[in-house]
């Protein structure tokens, strides 16, 4: 018997962090027009931005429904082995909800809530891949990580509202003003629920306003964990990664600094233009 690590695709590992915890993914759904697609197996997030700029239209997102949760966890508890899933935050998707009630159907199902998204997730993912490596039981991996959901801080910074306008969470008028003034909002993750706010308005050029962003943030805690942090974007351009990862390097905080690319359902919702840092406190 073993103890498999599952997570939804919105948790946005690497490729390499993926094969390192050997963590299987069940994908969400990207609608398109008639078309269904599966988040990451038959679509990707260039092919949703391609989409949009001809024809100004978001694919709609939809979460693992209770069947294919239960198909999935067949797999792993049919051999014997028990199963903890991170789901992407309750206040997010109904994913969670529906594994929970895929679970009922196994007596070594685990669904954790991350009351977050994107790397949020992922930095939950793989703490439990580790729990697992060391032997722990997949009971005592579920309740250790709950309480580890609120040590999990999460933020992006958003360069041009369009996308948000195109989803309907913010106007026109919005949107205008904004890029006008050159505002980029800091949307932040509530680790209690998983719900977004929107928190500081930065001002000006990007490549200014991403170094401020980290300064900040990284100044807003004094016990950060220092074997990891996320640097999760949408797209965004080459310079503005390498110049947030140099930034975070040149700190001397973190032994790992990881450079990850949101998933299409991460994506869809910000736009190509988003960057942020993901990291845990003690």
């Amino acid at each position: 018997m073993s103890v498999i690590i599952t997570a939804d695709s919105t948790c946005d590992l690497n490729k390499e962090l993926i094969k390192k915890y050997d963590v299987a993914y069940t994908p969400l759904h990207i609608v398109l027009g008639e078309k269904s697609y599966e988040d990451g197996v038959n679509i990707n997030p260039n092919e949703i931005y391609k989409n949009f700029e001809a024809t100004g239209v978001l694919p709609k997102t939809s979460a693992v429904n209770v069947g294919e949760y239960i198909e999935f966890f067949k797999k792993y508890t049919d051999k014997g082995d028990s199963v903890v899933h991170i789901n992407l935050g309750s206040a997010l998707s109904s994913s969670y909800q529906n594994a929970c009630t895929a679970a009922l159907e196994f007596e070594n199902v685990y669904p954790i809530d991350s009351c977050n998204l994107s790397t949020g997730s992922g930095h939950l993912v793989i703490e439990a891949a580790e729990m697992a490596a060391k032997g722990m039981e997949a009971k005592e991996i579920a309740e250790k990580l709950k309480k580890m959901t609120s040590k999990v801080h999460s933020s992006f910074i958003i360069d041009k509202l369009n996308y948000l306008r195109a989803g309907g969470r913010c106007s026109t008028l919005a949107m205008l003003g904004a890029n006008l003034l050159q505002l980029k909002p800091c949307i932040e993750v509530n680790n209690k629920d998983g719900s977004m706010t929107v928190g500081k308005k930065y001002r000006g050029r990007l490549d200014n306003v991403l170094i401020q962003y980290v300064d900040e943030k990284l100044a807003q805690y004094e016990d950060i964990r220092t074997d990891k942090i996320f640097i999760t974007h949408a797209g965004i351009g080459d310079d503005h990664v390498k110049n947030v990862y140099d930034h975070v390097k040149s700190k001397g905080i973190f032994e790992n600094i990881y450079i990850t690319r949101a998933s299409c359902t991460i994506s869809s919702h910000c736009g190509p233009g988003t960057l942020g840092i993901l990291f845990m406190t003690e």
